[in-house]
Protein backbone atom coordinates (compact mmCIF):
# COMPACT_ATOMS: atom_id res chain seq x y z
CA UNK A 1 0.00 0.00 0.00
CA UNK A 2 1.34 3.25 -1.08
CA UNK A 3 2.02 5.72 1.71
CA UNK A 4 -0.04 8.66 -0.12
CA UNK A 5 -3.23 6.57 -0.24
CA UNK A 6 -5.74 6.91 2.64
CA UNK A 7 -7.49 4.16 4.00
CA UNK A 8 -10.72 2.91 2.47
CA UNK A 9 -12.46 3.18 6.14
CA UNK A 10 -11.01 7.01 6.68
CA UNK A 11 -13.72 8.43 4.53
CA UNK A 12 -16.51 6.21 6.11
CA UNK A 13 -15.18 7.07 9.68
CA UNK A 14 -15.60 10.97 8.68
CA UNK A 15 -18.73 10.58 7.49
CA UNK A 16 -19.88 8.63 10.75
CA UNK A 17 -18.67 10.77 12.86
CA UNK A 18 -20.05 14.31 11.02
CA UNK A 19 -23.50 12.27 11.00
CA UNK A 20 -23.29 12.01 14.43
CA UNK A 21 -21.70 15.35 15.72
CA UNK A 22 -23.60 17.95 13.30
CA UNK A 23 -27.64 16.77 15.34
CA UNK A 24 -25.72 15.52 18.24
CA UNK A 25 -23.73 19.10 19.03
CA UNK A 26 -26.70 21.55 18.85
CA UNK A 27 -28.67 19.15 20.98
CA UNK A 28 -25.96 19.65 23.57
CA UNK A 29 -25.97 23.02 23.38
CA UNK A 30 -29.04 23.80 23.85
CA UNK A 31 -29.14 21.32 26.85
CA UNK A 32 -26.42 23.51 28.27
CA UNK A 33 -27.93 26.47 27.58
CA UNK A 34 -31.43 25.42 29.33
CA UNK A 35 -29.35 24.22 32.25
CA UNK A 36 -27.13 27.45 33.11
CA UNK A 37 -29.38 30.09 31.70
CA UNK A 38 -33.07 28.76 32.30
CA UNK A 39 -34.98 30.09 35.72
CA UNK A 40 -34.92 26.74 37.90
CA UNK A 41 -38.78 26.49 38.55
CA UNK A 42 -42.01 27.72 37.51
CA UNK A 43 -43.24 31.15 38.88
CA UNK A 44 -45.15 33.94 37.95
CA UNK A 45 -42.52 35.47 35.41
CA UNK A 46 -42.44 32.04 33.61
CA UNK A 47 -45.86 31.14 34.40
CA UNK A 48 -47.64 34.49 32.83
CA UNK A 49 -49.67 34.64 29.70
CA UNK A 50 -47.39 36.80 27.12
CA UNK A 51 -48.11 37.74 23.62
CA UNK A 52 -45.48 40.18 20.97
CA UNK A 53 -44.91 42.38 24.09
CA UNK A 54 -48.61 43.14 25.00
CA UNK A 55 -50.39 41.50 28.36
CA UNK A 56 -53.52 39.29 27.02
CA UNK A 57 -57.18 40.89 27.90
CA UNK A 58 -60.19 38.90 27.61
CA UNK A 59 -61.09 36.35 25.62
CA UNK A 60 -58.19 34.18 23.43
CA UNK A 61 -60.71 32.83 21.18
CA UNK A 62 -62.05 35.04 18.18
CA UNK A 63 -64.71 33.17 15.69
CA UNK A 64 -64.26 33.97 11.95
CA UNK A 65 -66.41 33.29 9.18
CA UNK A 66 -65.35 30.33 7.56
CA UNK A 67 -66.49 32.01 4.18
CA UNK A 68 -62.83 33.51 4.35
CA UNK A 69 -61.07 30.02 4.48
CA UNK A 70 -63.55 29.20 1.18
CA UNK A 71 -62.19 32.22 -0.72
CA UNK A 72 -58.54 31.14 -0.16
CA UNK A 73 -59.13 27.58 -0.64
CA UNK A 74 -60.58 28.68 -4.20
CA UNK A 75 -58.15 31.28 -5.02
CA UNK A 76 -55.36 28.73 -4.00
CA UNK A 77 -57.13 25.87 -6.45
CA UNK A 78 -57.51 28.50 -9.08
CA UNK A 79 -53.83 30.09 -8.80
CA UNK A 80 -51.75 26.99 -8.62
CA UNK A 81 -53.84 25.77 -11.83
CA UNK A 82 -53.02 28.93 -13.93
CA UNK A 83 -49.21 28.08 -12.57
CA UNK A 84 -49.54 24.63 -14.43
CA UNK A 85 -50.70 26.16 -17.31
CA UNK A 86 -47.30 28.39 -18.35
CA UNK A 87 -45.67 25.65 -19.40
CA UNK A 88 -48.13 25.19 -22.14
CA UNK A 89 -48.39 28.54 -23.37
CA UNK A 90 -44.62 28.36 -23.32
CA UNK A 91 -44.34 25.70 -25.67
CA UNK A 92 -47.69 25.95 -27.50
CA UNK A 93 -46.13 25.73 -30.78
CA UNK A 94 -44.20 22.99 -30.33
CA UNK A 95 -46.63 20.50 -28.32
CA UNK A 96 -48.33 17.81 -30.16
CA UNK A 97 -52.05 17.09 -30.61
CA UNK A 98 -52.17 15.16 -27.36
CA UNK A 99 -50.56 17.33 -25.43
CA UNK A 100 -53.43 19.56 -26.84
CA UNK A 101 -56.66 17.80 -25.64
CA UNK A 102 -54.75 17.26 -22.47
CA UNK A 103 -54.57 21.10 -21.70
CA UNK A 104 -57.95 21.18 -23.30
CA UNK A 105 -59.34 18.52 -20.81
CA UNK A 106 -57.25 20.63 -18.07
CA UNK A 107 -59.08 23.86 -18.64
CA UNK A 108 -62.94 22.08 -19.53
CA UNK A 109 -61.94 21.07 -15.31
CA UNK A 110 -60.28 24.30 -14.47
CA UNK A 111 -63.62 25.94 -15.30
CA UNK A 112 -66.39 23.36 -14.20
CA UNK A 113 -64.78 24.32 -10.85
CA UNK A 114 -65.25 27.75 -11.33
CA UNK A 115 -68.91 27.42 -12.47
CA UNK A 116 -69.44 24.70 -9.98
CA UNK A 117 -68.26 26.95 -6.85
CA UNK A 118 -69.95 30.06 -9.11
CA UNK A 119 -73.43 28.37 -8.68
CA UNK A 120 -73.01 27.02 -4.90
CA UNK A 121 -72.20 30.92 -4.58
CA UNK A 122 -68.96 30.56 -2.71
CA UNK A 123 -68.17 33.29 -4.80
CA UNK A 124 -70.57 36.08 -3.46
CA UNK A 125 -68.90 38.13 -1.17
CA UNK A 126 -72.41 39.37 0.29
CA UNK A 127 -73.54 36.84 2.82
Amino acid sequence: MDIMTPDPYFFIIIFVGVALVFPLLPLALAWLWRRFFQPPKPGAEKNAIYECGVESLGEAQVQFRSQYYLYCIIFLIFDVEAIFLVPFAVAFTGLPVGAFIAILVFLLLLIEGLVWAWSKGCLNWAK
